[in-house]
């Protein structure tokens, strides 16, 4: 199965504070905005060739992302890897052994399919797994 790193997901207390300097650093403009309801997160969403930089911006107290920044700080919240086929993959991960904290795929931003592998089973790093919404 074909794997690819898809994003790296950065956590910032405001995302009109973060989307400037990361123009400067990446040298363009955000490809898109987008706002999960789901998952209680603002996202601007930069391209990067093969993968993406993702800033996440917590839209209530209780999302992941604000939960992260009132523990944590900002900083590197998650790697996402894509996957071809992402039941198959959580099916085989369970399997191994890892900790899962979606067993059964949800909708994240751009339409993907995602799930999350527990940090505990991952040497302390939140990994994402997603799918493309065609595949």
């Amino acid at each position: 199965m074909k794997r690819k790193l898809a994003h790296i997901g950065i956590a910032v207390p405001k995302l009109a504070d973060a989307v400037p300097v990361f123009e400067i650093i990446l040298g363009k403009g955000p490809d898109c905005y987008e706002e999960v309801t789901e998952q209680k997160v603002k996202t601007a969403i930069f391209g990067t060739g093969e993968s993406r930089v993702e800033l996440l911006e917590g839209t209530a107290d209780d999302s992941p992302i604000s939960k992260y920044i009132a523990k944590k700080g900002s900083g590197i919240h998650h790697l996402c890897i894509q996957v071809e086929d992402l039941e198959a993959e959580l099916r085989r991960l369970k399997e191994a052994g890892l900790r899962l904290i979606d067993e059964v795929p949800r909708k994240g931003a751009e339409g993907m399919l995602v799930a999350f592998i527990h940090p505990k089973s991952t040497a302390g790093i939140l990994v994402e797994l997603n799918q493309q919404p065609n595949e």
